[in-house]
């Protein structure tokens, strides 16, 4: 009777540390990790033979018992490793510890298509290269998958999709591709442009493309949804009176390099983008606008002020009606 006991008090204790071993002991401490797909809906049976099949846990029966009949494992991706106990894999699946699928990404408003490209390529989403194959197609020879949007269709056959790459926070898939991105980006912009807007461009007898065009060289130029508006009235009214744009950002666009103060020189450079040299509105933008510059642009404030400059060291807009008061403030805030 007691040999009995002695040998069933030794099978428990057996099948306890084999119980304790199977859930607690990884199966390979040196073990590389890899990735582990859960589907939705998939069976405990099937999740646990998987595991095993990969070398991932010691023993499928285990896993199961350990679960119990409540399945809640969540699908998703997994980065798991044989060096993690049963019982550490269990508590990444039913936590659901995924690898997400999807990821943020951010375009600041005023960045170029070259600095969106610049961005996807240094966070390996899309390399440079594609992403600007794409971008600096003519769009008279649109050669994307999906259907040119109909507010491009005022916009010249020789121009490309700079401007239109509406600014904001994204989420996309890991695996998505450039066109999916521009797609994207391109509905963005369709939704942000209202019926309204639309009427009052077409009121002012203005095309979304020049909108857009001023709207990044506003972008460019001040940073306050209210100073957006203010230098709006003084550009617009500088196009009617025939006078040059003169806008800084313009040049810097041509140069590549941002100055406080440009030269004679600078405003001399034999470039259509040049509003100093020509008058009007360049060829096209300059960069992607966000909402408030676009706005600004279809709707700029009447002001007495004829022009502005930027403080450099705290950013705030000067602003004066003379050219005599300007070129104090010149003198007061550049030099």
């Amino acid at each position: 009777m007691i040999k009995k006991v002695i040998i069933i008090i030794a099978v428990v204790m057996a099948g306890g540390f084999l119980y304790w071993q199977n859930l607690n002991s990884p199966v390979n401490k040196n073990g590389t990790e890899q990735i582990f797909i859960v589907n939705k809906g998939e069976a405990i049976k099937q999740i646990a033979d998987n595991l095993e099949k990969e070398n991932l846990i010691r023993s499928a029966f285990y896993f199961k018992y350990e679960i119990g009949r409540d399945n809640n494992i969540k699908a998703g991706e997994y980065l798991i490793g044989p060096k993690l106990s049963t019982k550490e894999i269990i508590k990444i699946l039913t936590v659901g510890d995924a690898i997400s699928q999807e990821k943020s990404i951010r375009i600041i408003e005023g960045w170029s298509n070259k600095d969106i490209a610049v961005y996807f390529a240094k966070n390996s989403i899309i390399s440079e290269k594609d992403f600007m194959s794409l971008v600096k197609t003519p769009l008279g020879g649109w050669k994307l998958s999906f259907s040119k949007p109909n507010f491009l269709a005022d916009a010249p056959a020789k121009a490309t999709l700079e401007g239109y790459l509406f600014p904001d926070t994204y989420r996309i898939f890991n695996n998505t591709t450039a066109e999916e991105i521009i797609s994207k980006m391109l509905n963005n912009f369709d939704r942000k442009i209202t019926p309204e807007m639309i009427k009052e461009i077409k009121r002012r007898k203005k095309t979304i493309y020049e909108i857009v065009t001023m709207a990044s060289i506003i972008e460019k130029e001040v940073r306050s949804t209210d100073d957006m508006k203010i230098v709006s009235g003084i550009f617009w009214n500088r196009i009617d009176s025939g006078q040059a744009l003169g806008s800084c950002a313009t040049l810097a666009y041509i140069l590549g390099v941002n100055k406080p103060q440009y030269s004679i020189e600078d405003t001399k450079i034999d470039s259509p983008y040049n509003t100093y040299k020509y008058r009007g509105l360049p060829p096209g933008p300059i960069a992607n606008p966000g909402f408030n510059a676009i706005n600004a642009a279809i709707y700029p404030e009447d002001t007495s002020y004829n022009y502005f400059l930027s403080d450099p060291e705290t950013g705030k807009t000067i602003y004066s009606r003379t050219l005599e008061e300007h070129n104090a403030n010149k003198y007061k805030y550049l030099k």
